[in-house]
């Protein structure tokens, strides 16, 4: 009888133990969105915008979408929002000199631009080693200066 409690414990402890373990695909989001804290970009997740016509959960749950922004506190942009098809930027709000814009990252859903900020959507899961974060800040700036 002894034993059969012990071995009951040994198991509930080895379980217990395998389950503190991180998830190695949250660990890898978690220091990318470190990596991309000291580059001076501002990761959050956020539910997704029905203008990105990014897919819903379910018919009532909205997604949840990475959205990776640069702050610029002295810029004036004007508003604009654009979704991207084909690698390339298509406005839904906002001017067309953004229009067919191309887009050379992976995972991209779309590019939002408001007075000081602007940022992109997009799919972690398409870069999770973090291999185009620099890219991905030099876009954002571009897009600040057109």
């Amino acid at each position: 009888m002894g034993l059969w409690v012990a071995i009951i414990i040994i198991v509930f402890v080895t379980g217990s133990i395998f389950s503190l373990r991180i998830n190695p695909r949250e660990k890898a989001i978690g220091i990318m969105r470190d990596k991309a804290r000291q580059m001076s970009l501002h990761p959050r997740l956020v539910p997704a915008p029905e203008w990105t016509k990014i897919p819903k959960m379910t018919e009532t749950r909205v997604s949840m979408v990475a959205f990776y922004s640069i702050l610029l506190p002295q810029a004036t942009m004007p508003l604009m929002r654009a979704c991207v098809e084909n690698n390339q930027l298509v406005v839904v709000n906002g001017s067309d000199k953004f229009q067919h814009l191309q887009v050379d990252l992976k995972g991209i859903y779309a590019v939002e631009m408001q007075s000081n900020y602007v940022g992109l959507y997009w799919d972690e899961d398409a870069d999770i080693h973090a291999t185009q974060l620099e890219q991905m800040k030099s876009y954002l700036v571009s897009l600040a200066e057109i």
